[in-house]
């Protein structure tokens, strides 16, 4: 599976901030599984509580009663080659002059090795081996003759490539989308206090209303005078390259992402697969949890039935959540396990939303063949994914790869199937409500924003880990 960006959530305002920032983190759990971070802001000052592992372990009630104030952020982390240290956890918080600022990001500075560079050389000192590091020197730095926003405003003109940042200084939190709108960030209300999130579950769960996405290049800002919208510097791209895989496979399906309903994008995905090939088989087979909306939308269009052949254990995380491959393999085995007397003798096709490095679906299709499956078809809701991603998801080497490496037969034979076929891209884009407005770089290799050639090295060598 595929590890990805981190969750934001912020709340200015209300008088519980800290304690619906916990539960904003909470619904938003999938995003990232590493570490949690809340910093609230009060009259007197500041409070931070960060830690590794899942939000319920990081925040105890004692932390959510001291993290006092009305104005919070927080983060959850999942990072692609960066260490899995505290001392990367976010929301960063620095002083500066007396005044704290506290900033959290998702997404991937294509340029940070070269700004790093250029800060050390003008002395800055690193503590973390994060990008949000150089964006927080960046924002301290302007922040010394600007305010706020338009501090903002001058770090995304020397920044490259996905970010979605939340930031508080003071009585003020500003949310920030990068020009392309890689990644989602949501604008919501609560007891008429603004808040903002990844994904709008978020909001949900605190039963607060969704009122829209943030505009790609959208500053907005909250403040003692109110509420406002600006937009970055221009020149701004002509059109947004919002990152496919947030519909295919990262959003949790009851959001709203990209002003889609996920559930129901997943589903079309599935039905335009069974469009373009439907085998003769007994029943449709969907692995949990990823599998299956695209597999009830495939299982409807073809008129075939489908079975939940495979049960989850919910207690245990996301494959992709651990670092090593060893241990990436032993989560799939812990993870599924059949419902035998479906199995045997049974015609059977796997419906999935990708294949990236194929260590999960030759374990998954092994395991069919045991138990006495006859025939196994895999059909895949997304295009081969051929080319590395720069803009913060975790299969950066092309040689991780299996669709770069292996035609589709070869895929075919080695991964023991009977057949396989993925979602063709005119496929994809029938399936989406706005086509023309995804990065679909992964699959075609045709890249929004131009990544140096050093930078793709460091990323795909993992020499300079990244905050996700």
């Amino acid at each position: 599976m595929i590890p990805h960006e981190c969750g934001l959530f912020g709340i200015y305002g209300h008088q519980d901030a800290s304690r619906l920032a916990y539960f904003g983190l909470y619904a938003q759990q999938h995003r990232g599984q590493e570490s949690a971070g809340i910093v609230s802001f009060h009259e007197n000052g500041v409070e931070e509580r960060k830690g590794m592992g899942l939000v319920p372990d990081v925040f105890s009630e004692a932390d959510l009663q001291r993290l006092k104030g009305m104005t919070a952020i927080g983060h959850v982390r999942y990072s692609t080659t960066g260490i899995s240290q505290l001392r990367n956890a976010q929301p960063l918080l620095v002083r500066f002059k007396g005044r704290y600022i506290a900033l959290a990001h998702n997404g991937n500075i294509v340029n940070a090795q070269a700004l790093r560079a250029e800060l050390e050389d003008q002395g800055y000192i690193f503590s973390t081996s994060s990008d949000t590091e150089v964006v927080m020197h960046l924002l301290v730095s302007a922040l010394r003759t600007l305010e706020l926003p338009e501090a903002l405003r001058d770090v995304c003109a020397r920044i490259s490539g996905a970010y979605c940042l939340l930031a508080a200084a003071g009585s003020t939190l500003a949310a920030v989308r990068d020009g392309h709108g890689f990644h989602p960030l949501a604008l919501g209300r609560l007891d008429g206090c603004p808040v903002f999130a990844s994904e709008t579950c978020a909001f949900d769960l605190l039963e607060a209303e969704y009122e829209r996405p943030l505009a790609p290049g959208e500053i907005y800002i909250v403040d003692s005078r109110g509420e406002r919208s600006e937009r970055l510097r221009p020149p701004l791209p002509e059109r947004p390259r919002q990152c496919i895989f947030e519909l295919i496979y990262f959003a949790r399906p009851d959001s709203y992402v990209f002003e889609e309903q996920v559930y129901l994008c997943r589903k079309r995905m599935g039905w335009q697969l069974a469009h373009e090939s439907a085998p003769d088989v007994d029943f449709i087979l969907p692995f949990p949890d990823s599998g299956v909306y695209p597999a009830i939308g495939f299982s409807q269009c073809a008129e075939l039935p489908y079975e939940h052949a495979m049960i989850r254990n919910h207690y245990v995380g996301r494959t992709f959540i651990q670092p090593s491959q060893s241990m990436r393999s032993f989560g799939v085995r812990v993870k599924i396990n059949p419902v035998r007397p479906m199995i045997e003798g049974k015609r059977i096709c796997i419906v999935d939303d990708s294949i990236v490095r194929g260590t999960t679906m030759m374990t998954r299709v092994k395991k069919l063949r045991e138990l006495g499956a006859r025939e196994v078809h895999i059909r895949i809701s997304s295009p081969p994914v051929k080319y590395p991603c720069y803009y913060g998801i975790d299969f950066a080497s092309r040689g991780e790869l299996i669709a770069a490496r292996y035609t589709i037969d070869e895929i075919r034979r080695r991964l023991d199937v009977d057949s396989i076929h993925y979602l063709t891209i005119d496929g994809l884009r029938h399936a989406v409500l706005h086509p023309e407005n995804y990065c679909v770089a992964c699959f075609t290799g045709e890249y929004p924003v131009p990544c140096s050639e050093s930078g793709k090295l460091r990323l795909e060598t993992g020499c300079l880990p990244l905050t996700m």
